[in-house]
Parts: C-alpha cells; sequence; structure tokens
C-alpha cells in the first residue's frame, strides 16, 4: 500500500484495520488518483522545461539571466479534497479537474521585479501556451502584505490517448517576495498566538519594506547599467580620438603613412 492509497483512506476515516470488504473500490479509486496527478505532473514538466530553455538561452548569450531558480509541486489528494469542502465544492476528481486550477503548480523566482514581467511575457507568448487568469499581487498586494505574479495557463501534453490541455497555475516572485511569503508560512501563527493582529500588523511592515528594498535594489541595478553604457562610450570615444590623431600624424608624414590615410 503506497503513500495516496493510504491516504485516502484516512480520508474515508476508516481505520486500517476496519476496512470495507470492498477494499478494491478503494484501492481503485486511489489509482484513478495516481492517474490525475501524473497527467498533472506532466504539465508541469511541459512548463517547466519552457522556463528552462529560456534560462538556458539567456545563459548561453552571456546575458544576465532574470530567472534565479525554479520550484514546482503538484498538490496532494488531501490538500485538494479540503480546498474542495473549504469551498463547498462535490469532493470528486471531476470537481477537481473542474474547479482547481493550482493542483499543478510551477514557482519561479527572479531577481528584480521587471524580470518577474518580462519572464511571464516570455512564457505567455508561447504558441502553445493559453492564459487563462492572471492575479497580479505585486500591483495590488493581498492585505496581508503577500506579492506575486500569479498566472493561470493551460497547456497541451500529449499522452497515449491523446492531447489534453492541462491547467498549471504559476507563480513568479523575486527572491525578496518568496524570503518573505515562505518565512510567514513556516510561522504558523493564527492558531498559537493570542494577538494576531499585532502579529498580522508586524509582517505587513516586514513586507511593505521588502517591496520597498525590492524597488531600490532594481534602480541601483539600473544606475550601474547606465555607468556602464557611460564608461562603455568613453572607452570608445576616446579610442577613436587616439585613432583619428594617428591619422593626422602619417598625413603629416607623408610616404606610407600618407598612404594609409588616403585608403
Amino acid at each position: 500500500m503506497d503513500n495516496t492509497q493510504k491516504e485516502l483512506i484516512n480520508l474515508t476515516n476508516l481505520p486500517l484495520a476496519n476496512l470495507p470488504e470492498d477494499t478494491g473500490a478503494v484501492f481503485g479509486a486511489a489509482e484513478s488518483i495516481k492517474s490525475m496527478l501524473m497527467k498533472y505532473s506532466c504539465a508541469i514538466r511541459e512548463v517547466k522545461t519552457k522556463l528552462e530553455v529560456l534560462s538556458d538561452e539567456f545563459s548561453a548569450q552571456n546575458q544576465r539571466n532574470p530567472i534565479e531558480f525554479i520550484t514546482s509541486r503538484v498538490k496532494t489528494p488531501k490538500s485538494i479534497m479540503q480546498k474542495l469542502h473549504r469551498r463547498g465544492l462535490p469532493v470528486t476528481m471531476e470537481s477537481a479537474q473542474e474547479n482547481l486550477f493550482d493542483i499543478a503548480g510551477v514557482r519561479v523566482i527572479c531577481s528584480f521585479v521587471d524580470d518577474i514581467y518580462s519572464v511571464a511575457g516570455m512564457l505567455i507568448d508561447q504558441d502553445d501556451v493559453e492564459l487563462v487568469k492572471t492575479k497580479d499581487y505585486i500591483k495590488n498586494p493581498k492585505p496581508n502584505g503577500y506579492r506575486s505574479l500569479h498566472l493561470i495557463i493551460r497547456i497541451p501534453v500529449f499522452f497515449s490517448d491523446g492531447k489534453r490541455k492541462m491547467p498549471v497555475e504559476v507563480q513568479i516572485r523575486t527572491i525578496a517576495m518568496d524570503f518573505w511569503a515562505s518565512l510567514e508560512h513556516d510561522l504558523k501563527y493564527k492558531k498559537v498566538v493570542p494577538n494576531v493582529e499585532d502579529v498580522q500588523r508586524e509582517l505587513k511592515d516586514c513586507a511593505d519594506t521588502i517591496a520597498d528594498t525590492d524597488m531600490r535594489m532594481m534602480k541601483l541595478r539600473d544606475e550601474i547599467d547606465r555607468m556602464k553604457v557611460e564608461e562603455e562610450m568613453k572607452f570608445t570615444s576616446d579610442g577613436s580620438a587616439g585613432k583619428h590623431e594617428d591619422l593626422a600624424e602619417g598625413r603629416e608624414g607623408g610616404g606610407k603613412e600618407q598612404y594609409v590615410v588616403e585608403i
């Protein structure tokens, strides 16, 4: 018995020692869930491949790579059923596939805020990627301070019985945004802290500080890039001036140098 089967049995609130006689039906359902989750896992692989190709291209061209790293996950059966229950939806595989668009999730971590929109644009501009929905929590942060760009996309995946367009949620955020979101999630403060409002206010302040730092870092990068361009232009200008002086000296000297100048 694997973890998926055990999880399904746990969801039925049946002790392992008191399983019904028709255990085949239970295990059959577990196998169906495994098959469904496999398809979402394949969809993740397709999206990650697209993003990894973009990342490799930037690295090969010696450009600054806007993608720091990529992670992914498929929701567990327990998480899927809990979400369906919270939303008052039927707790079935059919309901999950029709109503949940984040069973497959990919997270892209970028260096700077504008990288987020660049990567999102390069992804959704691809011919086989269908944009279903966008939630921009960077321009419109959640009340608790959470920031990230969420894209719901559909992508074709080819199986033995044909092509299916699978939904995948892509979250794109900066390193700083991911740092805050990960720690906020790990704190699990809502169930144990009596003064939740104070904690929420402090977390919101931290999120705002991190957002400000993101913008300052982006401006600093732009300023450094501007100075690099000015240095390169200055170097080119100085080199051209030196070349013109050498040609002028050759003209005055006559002979071979004069021939070079005329060419």
